[in-house]
């Protein structure tokens, strides 16, 4: 059983009702009062209980203390735990989850957000909760490697580690983790992790599987080499770490987890050649999802070698030097189902012409900022990809209205549409879509001068979001109103969402 205690926005709305009869001190304990006795009556079974940031408006000591002390004595089965963004706890509420008979029996527990927590109260934690095996910390600029060294002390069943924008975490955490068995790893935004990390790793966590160190900018190829041997990687996410090269790569992939690898991000990684590319394709037979956005030194030659990938479903190589050659090559098995090639200038209506004909399964095609690209290659995307739910051909300043009818023609499961910065398009596009395209959900049309603010009103009422503006086009998308190149561009690496 799971039980959701009530958000901020339902609070507020309560708080309307009532404010006029009562003042809004009773109201407050009044309401969340109720909220704690019906489950201490009702929900003693209760395996999950979600609080994401339910105590940043309750601002009452006595209502704190009582959630807090409910938890601890009437819950004995509680497994999983959010208290995410809840402001106003502070390290005694914590103390109250280590006594008493309840929280025994904790395995998940997010703080998300947190940042009154001390060391202390990690301390507190730790007493009761030695079962934890997930631990999400996302957001939290005061999560220390002495909270985490306090929390493990006692909580050595960690298997699973989640450290999102934690900047001042160091190696420290993560030889204190090495006595936990850690399976799976997520770090984002951290400048003091080293190498170092990757050694505990490899030394102490046989049987780690999913690794997801981005935007780390310490990490080089020689923390790839000493995760090298071992066995069950099956995620690999080192995006934005700019020191790897194939230096790194290279070794990794012919380690035991190369023919296990299924996810492998190396986003940003802008050292890495074709070498490593081919080295992937020739060891990672059970590859699924390969993010070379931004390698820019990645060409045809490493892309043809991944086109003997029977397995590969996913592929991103926006920003590299990838041609029609290597686009065309990429389409050989025809398994694709997911391709994001923005960016490309290299590639042309020819390029997707030969990569859709072979490829029945694609879903998401994201094109954008290809200028190359007219209504031929819509076309024969429309044409050969009926399966298609996600498109983007934003900054594309070829198309007309009449790519847009051969997709609202041909792809009825589309369910997001960017067309920003296609300034040829008109009023006729919505209609095609609103006709053709029933289970559309999300359109962005932004610097689209020749769509109206009618059209948009009458055409997209039921969509359940859009962005439009009739604007110029800005001079980062490299061409002006009427399409015409400008000599002075600005890299844009936006995506749609």
């Amino acid at each position: 059983m799971t039980v959701l205690f009530p958000s901020n926005l339902q609070y507020k709305e309560q708080r309307k009702t009532y404010s006029r009869r009562k003042g809004l001190s009773d109201f407050s304990k009044e309401i969340i009062l109720f909220h704690i006795k019906h489950l201490y009556s009702n929900c003693q079974n209760t395996l999950t209980m979600l609080f994401y940031g339910f105590l940043i408006l309750y601002h009452t000591l006595v209502i704190i203390c009582s959630l807090f002390f409910f938890l601890q004595s009437s819950f004995p089965n509680l497994q999983y735990l959010s208290l995410a963004h809840c402001r106003k706890f502070t390290d005694k509420g914590l103390l109250y989850l280590g006594t008493g008979k309840g929280c025994h029996k904790l395995i998940y527990l997010d703080l998300s957000g947190c940042i009154q927590i001390s060391v202390d109260g990690f301390r507190n934690i730790a007493r009761g909760c030695s079962g934890i095996q997930d631990l999400l910390i996302n957001k939290m600029p005061t999560l220390t490697d002495r909270c985490i060294q306090a929390l493990v002390e006692k909580c050595q069943q960690i298997v699973s580690v989640v450290f999102l924008d934690s900047p001042h975490l160091s190696d420290t955490t993560f030889k204190a983790l090495a006595e936990c068995k850690l399976v799976k790893v997520s770090i984002e935004g951290n400048s003091e992790i080293t190498d170092l990390s990757f050694k505990f790793m490899s030394k102490c966590c046989p049987y780690i599987s999913h690794i997801h160190m981005v935007d780390c900018q310490k990490i080089t190829d020689a923390g790839l080499e000493m995760i090298s041997p071992l066995k069950h990687i099956l995620v690999l996410n080192v995006a934005d770490c700019i020191r790897i090269s194939d230096g790194g790569v290279r070794p990794f992939v012919q380690g035991p987890s190369g023919t296990k690898l299924r996810e492998l991000n190396l986003t940003n990684c802008v050292r890495v050649t074709d070498a490593s590319v081919t080295e992937i394709a020739r060891r990672c037979h059970e590859l699924t999802y390969l993010n070379l956005r931004y390698c820019e030194n990645v060409t045809d030659a490493g892309i043809e070698a991944l086109g003997n990938m029977s397995s590969l479903i996913s592929i991103d190589l926006s920003g590299t030097s990838i041609s029609d050659m290597g686009l065309k090559a990429l389409g050989r098995h025809g398994k694709i189902k997911e391709l994001s090639i923005s960016e490309c200038k290299n590639i042309s209506d020819t390029g997707i012409q030969e990569f859709c004909k072979g490829t029945k399964y694609l879903e998401h095609c994201y094109v954008s900022y290809c200028p190359q690209l007219t209504d031929e290659a819509v076309k024969t995307m429309a044409r050969h990809c009926h399966r298609l739910t996600s498109v983007s051909i934003a900054g594309c300043p070829k198309m007309t209205d009449t790519c847009i009818q051969y997709l609202a023609a041909a792809c009825h499961y589309l369910h997001f549409l960017d067309v920003s910065g296609c300034i040829h398009l008109t009023d006729k596009a919505l209609k095609y879509l609103w006709k053709g395209c029933k289970q559309l959900q999300i359109l962005k049309m932004l610097y689209c001068r020749n769509i109206t603010k009618q059209a948009v009103s009458k055409y997209t009422a039921k969509l359940e979001k859009q962005e439009h503006n009739d604007a110029d086009p800005p001079s980062w998308l490299g061409y002006d109103q009427d399409g015409s190149i400008l000599t002075f561009t600005r890299k844009h690496t936006s995506e749609p969402e």
